[in-house]
């Protein structure tokens, strides 16, 4: 939907206009991309308790982890004490950065992403500073004094003739090579000359997941944030089923073929568990890949995988950096452990095509 919010302010909420300057000044983060610049009008008193997709002005207070902030155009813009930022609260799952939630301690919270998530980091990895500290100046509101939030400028589904073929990239951790790994897939693909589109299922709101997958050919990306989403920890199933079913038909739209789609995270991790183990989802994917950091990992993720039902038609990821490390996955599992660049080429075009040309 491409209008503002259907919750109108309280009669005595009293909007203040955002005005020229600091509108000038304001730095929009990436996870409001579909949020178009002229609904950035107003701001509104802070809501006791924020909820996921709720889109907030805040000055940078002290800056922390992450001393950028990714922009709408996809610039990395340094960030400094006194920055006024455009964020969104959310959910963060990142075992090697912060957890986190879509909360604030009354003006106070944290910047959670390098997209523009906000909230309060209820545990970090042991080798991460602290978060960067936000102090909140409102809520963001368009020109009529409404609310604005992010699912109002999500992607409503579209109806199309046939859907694409979908080959999944699951993995066993953060960081285990998935992106790589569904770029080499999508390099693979498109050589061929077949439409491929690129898709981050899961996750939370980056752009530099999606320029990978379309600097690598694909057609078109999509992400949950086209979705309506910041991020998908703590969606249901079902929220799940829907975002998935929004982005293959847009893909579809778009003239894909074929789409190669990341599930962030590791497979323990609660909402690629959810998607796995659903007989709906499973059965809509035509091949899937593996991508893992060390040989136990991959036996271990593999045979999770089978448990599920999910045959891989290979291994790759940081693992395959390895001659040794791919030669204990392959004697182990029986399955090929390719590299980025034998994937590029296409080597596996003939297992994930098989049934087309059979």
């Amino acid at each position: 939907m491409k209008g503002s919010v259907a919750h109108e302010a309280s009669p005595r909420t009293v909007a203040r206009p955002l005005g020229a300057a600091l509108n000038g000044k304001l730095k929009v983060s990436y996870a409001l991309r579909r949020v178009p610049k002229e609904c950035l009008a107003a701001l509104l008193p802070l809501s006791e308790s924020p909820d996921a997709g709720d889109i907030a002005i805040a000055r940078v207070e002290t800056v922390g982890k992450n001393t950028t902030l990714e922009l709408t155009d996809g610039r990395r813009s340094a960030l400094h004490p006194g920055d006024a930022v455009a964020v969104v609260f959310g959910n963060r799952y990142a075992t090697r950065q912060f957890e986190a939630y879509a909360k604030a301690n009354g003006d106070s919270c944290d910047l959670i992403s390098l997209g523009g998530l906000c909230g309060l980091v209820a545990s970090r990895h042991a080798s991460v500073t602290e978060p960067t500290k936000l102090r909140l100046l409102g809520r963001l509101a368009d020109a009529s004094d409404r609310a604005l939030r992010l699912r109002d400028f999500g992607l409503s589904r579209v109806s199309v003739r046939e859907k694409p073929r979908v080959l999944a990239v699951c993995g066993s951790s953060m960081d285990a090579g998935k992106t790589h790994t569904a770029m080499s897939l999508i390099r693979g693909l498109a050589g061929e000359g077949i439409p491929v589109a690129g898709v981050k299922l899961t996750g939370t709101a980056t752009g530099l997941d999606t320029w990978t997958l379309l600097d690598g050919g694909a057609c078109t990306a999509l992400d949950f944030v086209d979705g309506g989403l910041p991020s998908t920890y703590l969606a249901t199933l079902e929220e799940l089923l829907a975002l998935y079913d929004v982005l293959v038909s847009h893909a579809a739209q778009r003239g894909a073929r074929w789409i190669v789609m990341e599930i962030a995270d590791g497979l323990l991790q609660r909402e690629t568990s959810l998607l796995l183990q659903c007989p709906e989802f499973r059965n809509s994917v035509s091949a899937w890949a593996f991508a893992t950091g060390d040989p136990l990992a991959a036996v271990g993720g593999v045979t999770l995988l089978k448990n599920w039902g999910i045959e891989p038609v290979a291994v790759s990821g940081i693992v395959s950096m390895s001659p040794l490390g791919i030669r204990e996955v392959e004697h182990v599992t029986g399955l090929p452990c390719l590299g980025a660049a034998e994937i590029q080429s296409g080597k596996l075009n003939g297992l994930i095509l098989k049934e087309e040309r059979a």
